[in-house]
Order: structure tokens, then C-alpha cells, then sequence
């Protein structure tokens, strides 16, 4: 078996997130392949145009969801800019799953909070849904989302939605500055509005993804409102290029992200070399 042969998938439905974001929903080819694909929320996939290459993204759609997957992604490079071109009815490779996954049965009975930046909703819109598809087994869940401005927030139907459910309690920020006349949501910088919601600790789990600068000021935000280093789980998916450990590229320290992760607790991103 060629390990690098991807599964051929058509293009059903593209959706515009922002001026640079989209969103694909994929759907297999091959009716086998189809029946037997199964993954867990976490993990990634390698989302290829013939001819100009791949580029890995994590699979936005939850595994409660059966008979398509989706991804999102951002422009910023050759793969992506060929990936804007494809219109609905196309064809693109994948292969995958890869990587470990978020541990939701360990998660069953707990308190969840997610928070996320920028694209870095899609991972945790992933792990989102697969808690909610599974309500009635998770106790309270919070979803703290921020961006740049309005015009950079993804998803927005589904934070409309998130919002306007009881069972949930849903924070959307942006950036000072960048609010537009209409809006009607947080106006700050996602640590500072973690620190203002103040979600409990006591039997939490803490899910977080977004630009590192984000992340390295949120930590100590949970730390402060007593969450753990165990308890706090993020997924390093931008290290990462083949997916398999072969080209080396996600190497850090003698942790391979794509084989060993992409999901770590914060515990363990502390125990990674330093210049990490």
C-alpha cells in the first residue's frame, strides 16, 4: 500500500469564512472508503491540489457527523492560494486520518472550556461539536472565541447558533478597534476576556487553539483561575508537513508532533526544548 496515495474527494459545499478563509465540506469518492473512514476529534488530515502539492489542516468536522468531513483554511501560501480556485464539484485528494486526538470519553462527566483565536476555531469547532452532539454526557461548556475584527471571525452562523443555545454559555471578541457600528459582543483581547468570564476549574477541562501570542498569555490566565497543566489540552497541527514522521520537519526535541500529537497538555508542551 502507498502511503502517500491520497483518497480522491469531491467538493460538495464551500462556504466563505472571511476574505481569506474558506471552508470546504468533502465528500469520499469511493463508497468503501467512504463506509470505513473513521477518526477522532484532534486529528488531521493532508488536503492535496493535483499538481501544486498538499497541505495539512485538521479536520473541522466532528466524528459524530458520518459520511463527510470538512476543513478550513486560510491563504497563505501555494497550496491554499490553488486551494481558493476549487469550486464546488471538484475534486481534491486527502489522506488520513493522523496524529492522536483529543480525550473526549476522558472529558464525559466534566466541565469543558473551549477557547480559540482566529482560525484556530477550526480544531476546537471540531472537538465543539463532537461535545455537543453528546450533550447530555458533559456537564457546563463555555466557548470563549475571539479575532482581530468582526470581519475576521469564522464560523459565524455557528456562533450565532452557539450563542442562542441555553445549554451553553458562548463569549465572541474582538480586538479593540476592531468592532464594527453593529456590534454587539466583547471588545477585548481573548486572555483578558478568559480572565472576565472566570469559567470554574473544579472538574474542568480546558481546550485552547490560536496564534501563539494567544496562547502563552491564556495559560496563565487558567493557571490563575486554578485549572492544571493536565487539564489543559491544545493541538500543535502548524508544526507539521507529511503526517507520517518522515520528513522531520515537526521534529522538537525527540517529540514528533505528527505521530506523537498533535494534542498535548500543557504539562507536557513545558517538558519541550526550550526554544520551542
Amino acid at each position: 500500500m502507498n502511503i502517500y496515495k491520497p483518497e480522491l474527494m469531491e467538493v460538495v459545499e464551500i462556504i466563505d469564512e472571511t476574505a481569506d478563509t474558506k471552508t470546504f465540506k468533502l465528500k469520499f469518492k469511493d463508497t468503501d472508503a467512504a463506509r470505513n473512514f473513521d477518526f477522532k476529534a484532534g486529528q488531521f488530515g493532508e488536503y492535496s491540489v493535483f499538481g501544486e502539492g498538499e497541505s495539512t489542516f485538521c479536520i473541522a468536522s466532528a466524528p459524530t457527523r458520518k459520511e463527510y468531513i470538512e476543513c478550513s483554511f486560510k491563504q497563505v501560501g501555494k497550496v491554499t492560494t490553488a486551494l481558493r480556485k476549487v469550486s464546488i464539484g471538484d475534486t481534491i485528494g486527502f489522506r488520513g486520518p493522523y496524529g492522536n486526538h483529543f480525550p473526549i470519553d476522558d472529558m464525559k462527566g466534566k466541565n469543558v472550556v473551549f477557547i480559540a483565536g482566529g482560525i484556530g476555531l477550526a480544531p476546537v469547532r471540531c472537538v465543539i461539536w463532537n461535545v455537543l452532539d453528546l450533550r447530555d454526557q458533559f456537564k457546563d461548556v463555555t466557548i470563549i472565541y475571539g479575532a482581530r475584527s468582526t470581519a475576521d471571525l469564522v464560523y459565524k452562523r455557528e456562533l450565532e447558533e452557539w450563542k442562542n443555545r441555553s445549554d451553553i454559555k458562548t463569549v465572541v471578541t474582538v480586538d479593540p478597534g476592531g468592532e464594527d457600528a453593529g456590534w454587539k459582543g466583547e471588545i477585548g483581547f481573548v486572555p483578558a476576556i478568559v480572565e472576565k468570564a472566570a469559567p470554574k476549574a473544579e472538574n474542568s477541562v480546558a481546550v485552547i487553539c490560536g496564534p501563539p501570542v494567544m496562547i502563552k498569555y491564556t495559560m496563565p490566565v487558567l493557571n490563575k483561575l486554578g485549572f492544571k497543566d493536565e487539564d489543559i489540552l491544545t493541538t500543535l497541527e502548524n508544526r507539521m508537513k507529511c503526517g507520517l514522521g518522515k520528513c522531520g520537519r515537526c521534529n522538537v526535541g525527540n517529540v514528533y508532533v505528527c505521530k506523537d500529537g498533535p494534542v498535548f497538555t500543557y504539562e507536557q508542551i513545558k517538558k519541550l526544548p526550550a526554544e520551542y
